[in-house]
């Protein structure tokens, strides 16, 4: 197969030539998610906690939906750091079609046990109806998230981060446009509200799908064919989700720790519900550096380790969080010293502000932690150790963070806030331990691709 159209990507490729797009279309994201809750904050308080508490459970689809996604950026960036590009059509087809049957598959089950789901996180009467109503629309709509999700890692291991960031303006203005229209404009009449919503956000979805694929055309990036699966890659396919499924089983875990921890919250009241909804949509301000900078040195990593450059890689993780630290932990100071104002925004009730305070004071300390693990994680999964970051969230996650949350919050009377102090425990715990291991160099030699590959190989080659 002739080379292929992509960016290089080595040591000299500056970290913000990657991650400033990513950090633009993340605050972007964010920017206009918190319009979108404000929009239906003013229509109905009931109805952010309904939406919140049903986009906790699609955070577990999305999370399978990355078992391939993960799989797709840790292999195409491995490959195409060895220069292996007659692999990459076949890499390409595999996922896409992967993970649109398995899109279909979870999305469909998604809509048949919501009520369950809801239950078990004790969604209060008040919300129940609306979150059963958005899971029904958003949730039956899924799979294009699925699709979208591979097709980014695609483009993002090619070199092509920019995309991302213009796709996501079109689909969040498409969102926010779509829910004016529904909840205040020329479509209020018809008194959809939460369903309105629902609808704009599947649209966006739609538009991102189309977007991506016809991208990945014209920039001629390569070829998605039936042909490329014939014969089927089945021992591939494996390779790929060992991969893939401890890194999206780490993120698994963590959401359904964060599910239990909402279960907590939920028994507190709606107006605990509603300050932790409107607190997280603030804290992704905080964020959104690091998890930037994460996901560039991640491909950055890839690309070093498939062209066997480890120590490079080595240094460029350290030189990363040196950057990403102090910024993220800067912007969570800002955060709580102005969140009586920007919580305002979202609400007046002064029970909710007054419990939002007490959540972005301990956010400083999350953050810190986050940093740390969201830069050494990534790496190692780049690096293919993906066995330890598993291992150890597992420990931690339910150890520290969920024994914690329940002490500080529920047995020790601190509400709220004490369920996000057993969280901050866990991730400076778990960021320091993540960190440790990276700087022991444990991960040398776990490579899954060189330029004499290792990965198992087609039966007719």
């Amino acid at each position: 197969m002739s080379r292929i159209n992509t960016k290089e990507i080595d040591e000299k490729t500056p970290l913000l030539a990657l991650a400033g797009p990513m950090f633009i279309e993340l605050f972007l994201n964010i920017l206009l998610n918190n319009v979108d809750t404000m929009m239906l904050s003013h229509y109905s308080e009931n109805a952010v906690g309904s939406v919140g508490n049903a986009n906790q459970v699609m955070f577990l689809l999305i999370i399978m939906f990355n078992i391939i996604a993960t799989a797709t950026s840790v292999v195409t960036a491995q490959y195409l750091g060895a220069k292996r590009y007659d692999k990459m059509n076949m890499i390409y087809t595999l996922s896409i079609f992967v993970n649109l049957f398995f899109g279909i598959f979870l999305s469909g089950a998604l809509v048949i046990f919501k009520r369950p789901l809801m239950t078990f996180l004790n969604v209060s009467p008040e919300m129940m109806p609306g979150a059963l109503l958005y899971i029904n629309i958003v949730g039956g709509g899924m799979v294009f998230q699925a699709v979208y999700n591979v097709l980014l890692q695609i483009l993002r291991c090619n070199g092509f981060s920019k995309t991302g960031m213009y796709i996501s303006i079109v689909i969040n203005l498409i969102n926010v446009c779509g829910n004016y229209v529904f909840l205040y404009g020329p479509l209020k009449f018809l008194n959809l509200g939460i369903a309105g919503a629902a609808i704009a956000t599947v649209a966006a979805r739609v538009v991102a799908v189309i977007i991506a694929i016809s991208f990945f055309y014209r920039k001629k990036i390569g070829r998605i064919s039936i042909k490329y699966l014939r014969p089927f890659p089945g021992k591939f396919l494996l390779q790929m989700v060992k991969i893939g499924l401890p890194s999206a089983g780490e993120n698994l875990f963590y959401n359904l720790y964060q599910m239990v921890l909402l279960s907590f919250i939920n028994a507190m009241g709606n107006e605990a519900v509603n300050a932790k909804v409107y607190c997280q949509n603030l804290m992704y301000f905080a964020m959104v550096f690091s998890n930037a900078c994460a996901m560039a040195t991640q491909i950055i990593t890839g690309h070093l380790v498939g062209a066997e450059k480890e120590d490079l890689a080595y240094k460029r993780v350290f030189r990363t969080l040196g950057t990403s630290l102090p910024i993220t932990v800067g912007l969570a100071l800002i955060n709580y010293l102005l969140c009586t104002i920007t919580l305002g925004f979202f609400t007046d009730n002064p029970t909710i502000i007054s419990l939002g305070q007490g959540i972005m004071l301990v956010d400083i300390f999350i953050e810190a932690g986050r940093c740390l693990n969201m830069t050494f994680v990534s790496s190692l999964k780049a690096a293919g150790s993906y066995i330890f970051p598993l291992i150890i969230g597992l420990i931690t996650m339910w150890g520290i963070g969920a024994a914690g949350g329940y002490t500080f919050g529920v047995l020790l009377g601190l509400g709220v806030k004490g369920v996000f102090m057993g969280t901050a425990s866990d991730e400076c715990i778990r960021g320091l331990i993540v960190m440790w291991y990276w700087y022991k160099k444990k991960w040398y030699g776990k490579a899954i691709v060189k330029k004499s590959p290792i990965m198992v190989e087609e039966e007719n080659e």
